[in-house]
């Protein structure tokens, strides 16, 4: 279908009246419809992946005479390996367990009444995202298996791509019997259709929001729709006295450099003063060769070669090619660091030492906290989630990947044989 500039109230709420209606067949379906859904559509997205290309180029171009960084465009593009992944994390999402319909729990009260609680789906979920379009696939896919409705609204720079994912999610989704509105996107640059989209809390269970700032503000700031944010990652890694220097190494460039445009990528580095010598000056010439740019305290700047970090740097997401580092003293001086400038996404710990390696883990109040391993696989596919929403940072309802379960409620279930209340 085209692209449409039509951003009207009556618009918005026919799609939300769509919406609802195929919530509420959805949410009844079996896993076996869903998943072969699934099925279906990581194969059409396989065969269409030239076709998928050719429209990501479009984006890419028009991206590009925008102005847009090249973190930005990094993040935009479809490639063959991110095309594969996406069809990967759909079959890997149709292998897990339906969640619609568990038992969480259940107990028989003193007057009989047995009493349970059953996880549901939440029902319509709208989802407003910039930049990545395999947001489109995993948003879609985890919101058809948890019997969730969704109403996709992706950012202006990947309109064609997201469209036509959508598309072929609607195509293979009608195939296997799902119902035809289940999966729409809003097909419109216009931003006015974002105001318009979060009044319509009589059709739209949730927002989800993905993306900077300034977009996370718009959304608390116009929004009647209950929200579950997914805000800034200000990761941390710290090294301490104890760890295994190559293994730190190998660790912090990965969190740095394998993806810095994404928000499970390390933006400060934290360094005990006991090992900082011999640890900055060794890893300082890898970083200069992937021209990461370094901001340091004083302490580091005695040490290495590397421009001041302010204070403003401690509490930055830069989504690129640059790198805080502070040294500190004591492991209470780099917990207080993390919890006190940390947006409590994702930060780690490379250390040899037991003890303060789980007073780390008990101590760092952030949704992911890891022990000698990258921040960068904070991601619902690396955690065995197939795909995921986003990863939020909030603290009600869902934390971390947001994934199945992340999209369902509680109902109380109360079975009874005539009781009555005295």
């Amino acid at each position: 279908m085209a692209i449409t500039e039509d951003t009207s109230h009556e618009e918005l709420v026919r799609i939300g009246r769509q919406a609802r209606a195929a919530a509420d067949v959805l949410r009844t379906m079996t896993r076996g419809p869903k998943d072969a859904a699934l099925l279906d559509i990581a194969k059409r997205l396989r065969d269409a992946k030239e076709h998928l290309q050719a429209v990501n180029r479009e984006d890419l171009k028009a991206s590009r005479a925008k102005g847009l960084s090249e973190h930005m465009l990094d993040r935009l593009e479809l490639t063959d390996g991110r095309i594969e992944t996406m069809c990967a994390g759909l079959e890997q999402v149709a292998m897990l367990e339906d969640p619609v319909g568990d038992i969480v729990k259940q107990t028989v009260r003193p007057n009989g009444l047995r009493i349970s609680q059953v996880r549901q789906p939440v029902g319509v979920v709208g989802i407003i995202y910039e930049s990545r379009p395999n947001v489109t696939a995993d948003a879609a896919a985890l919101c058809l298996k948890s019997g969730n409705a969704v109403i996709l609204r992706g950012g202006s720079e990947a309109i064609h791509s997201n469209t036509a994912i959508a598309d072929i999610f609607v195509q293979g989704a009608v195939a296997e019997g799902i119902p035809e509105h289940a999966i729409q996107i809003l097909r419109t640059t216009d931003r006015a259709a974002v105001g318009e989209m979060l009044k319509q809390d009589q059709f739209i269970d949730v927002i989800i929001p993905r993306g900077g700032r300034s977009l996370i503000e718009r959304i608390y700031d116009e929004s009647t729709i209950p929200i579950i944010a997914h805000l800034d990652g200000v990761c941390h890694t710290y090294v301490h006295d104890a760890a295994d220097l190559a293994m730190a190494e190998s660790v912090c460039l990965n969190a740095k450099l394998q993806r810095p445009s994404v928000c499970n990528a390390m933006e400060t580095m934290l360094v005990d003063a006991a090992i900082a010598e011999p640890f900055l000056k060794s890893i300082e010439p890898k970083f200069a060769k992937a021209a990461c740019e370094l901001r340091g305290c004083e302490r580091t700047q005695r040490l290495i070669k590397c421009n001041e970090a302010t204070d403003e740097d401690w509490v930055t997401e830069y989504n690129d090619k640059i790198l805080s580092i502070k040294v500190v003293d004591t492991l209470d001086e780099a917990i207080e660091h993390i919890n006190h400038f940390g947006s409590h996404h994702s930060d780690a710990i490379v250390t040899e030492n037991y003890t303060a390696a789980e007073r780390f883990l008990d101590q760092i109040d952030s949704a992911a906290v890891y022990v000698n391993a990258s921040t960068y696989f904070t991601d619902g596919f690396e955690f065995g989630l197939g795909a995921e929403m986003g990863i939020s940072t909030s603290k009600l309802h869902c934390r971390g990947p947001m994934a199945l379960e992340g999209l369902t409620c509680l109902k109380w279930v109360v079975r009874g044989t005539g009781q009555i209340r005295t």
